[in-house]
């Protein structure tokens, strides 16, 4: 018992329930909403998957509340989580925040609100890129938030200069993705170029590193 009181903290309470908070704005909008309300948008910020408005009604919360959940056991859970980190504390909170969002601006578009999703939604998730890269850098070996690979997990030296490295690259990236799209110039391929290389340049080094790290311990 005590153990599971320890893993039902008020955080994981508080962001549920913020988690299950659109279902109110729901609620005022259902009878307006019609038979099928966009849940995926293209590059182009135009629909490409529906669903029944029953499901981005109440579903959507409700799954994204159940993600939450998973998402908050799995790091309270993981041995080397760093609870001083404020990384550790924003991935406990991005789902909810997320989710203030993205249920009731799938309604509004399904009750023809104009909004630009393809300026829109690159526009926070590079925000959120930026947050994320300001931290890397600072958190502490853990098995659930940052770049967990072998070698990383296995040499704290090298965990700590691919996540600098890292630090320096999701920053730059970021602030690009976001001038481009402050100044209307955004187009997709600087967006998806941007993100591989910040998901692959990491990648590289740490694996360089621990070539070096094995060449030199086996001389």
């Amino acid at each position: 018992m005590k153990n599971r009181n320890h893993l039902i903290d008020r955080t994981l309470i508080v962001t549920t329930i913020i988690c299950l908070v659109p279902i109110l704005f729901s609620v005022a909008v259902y009878q307006r909403l019609p038979d099928q309300v966009p849940i995926h948008f293209n590059a182009e910020g135009q629909p490409d998957n529906y669903a029944s408005k029953a499901f981005g009604a109440f579903g959507m919360p409700l799954l994204l509340a159940l993600l939450n959940i998973f998402v908050q056991l799995a790091v309270k859970t993981d041995p080397k989580r760093d609870t001083s980190s404020k990384l550790y504390h924003i991935t406990r909170w991005t789902i909810a925040i997320l989710t203030l969002f993205i249920v009731p601006f799938s309604l509004l578009i399904a009750l023809g609100q104009p909004f630009r999703v393809e300026k829109v939604v690159p526009l926070a998730v590079s925000v959120l890129l930026l947050v994320v890269g300001n931290y890397l850098p600072k958190i502490k070996q853990n098995y659930t938030i940052g770049i967990k690979l072998p070698w990383t997990l296995a040499d704290e030296e090298n965990w700590k200069k691919t996540h600098r490295l890292a630090g320096w690259i999701w920053t730059f990236f970021s602030l690009l993705f976001i001038l481009v799209i402050l100044l209307d110039f955004y187009v997709v391929w600087i967006f998806f170029l941007g993100i591989a290389v910040m998901v692959t340049f990491p990648l590289v080094y740490s694996f360089i590193l621990a070539q070096r790290q094995h060449t030199s311990d086996t001389d």
